[in-house]
């Protein structure tokens, strides 16, 4: 599994609004009420899915923009960096069992001190 950092995720992000934007607008209502669906033949925007997934990218709700990076946090746990389109950077983590509800500032996080060595 793809793991982020988060300068690697913040660079990414102009790609992901690129990606975002070629899948939303190619989305059609789905068969069901407040779904919604790729049609035959959109290839561009299945492709920028699978480019997401590659990349371990969890696309979470297409209309707002909610991804998660698959992040090792700095005590090695595995946590998801949380970004939202309307949002001018990515600033936001959250453990998996969390969800968007438990979003923490990337900015508060305390990181493990690097002993030098004796």
């Amino acid at each position: 599994m793809r793991t982020w950092t988060v300068e690697e995720a913040r660079a990414y992000l102009p790609r992901l609004r690129s990606l975002l934007a070629v899948i939303d607008a190619t989305l059609v209502a789905g068969p069901d009420p407040d779904t919604v669906a790729l049609p035959v033949g959109a290839e561009q925007a299945e492709a920028a899915l699978a480019e997401l997934e590659e990349g371990g990218i969890v696309l979470r709700q297409v209309g707002m923009g909610l991804v998660d990076f698959v992040w090792r946090g700095p005590d090695g746990e595995l946590r998801l960096l949380c970004y939202r389109l309307d949002e001018a950077d990515l600033e936001w983590w959250h453990r998996p069992e969390d969800g968007f509800a438990g979003r923490r500032a990337i900015a508060d996080i305390t990181w493990p001190s690097v002993e030098a060595p004796s």
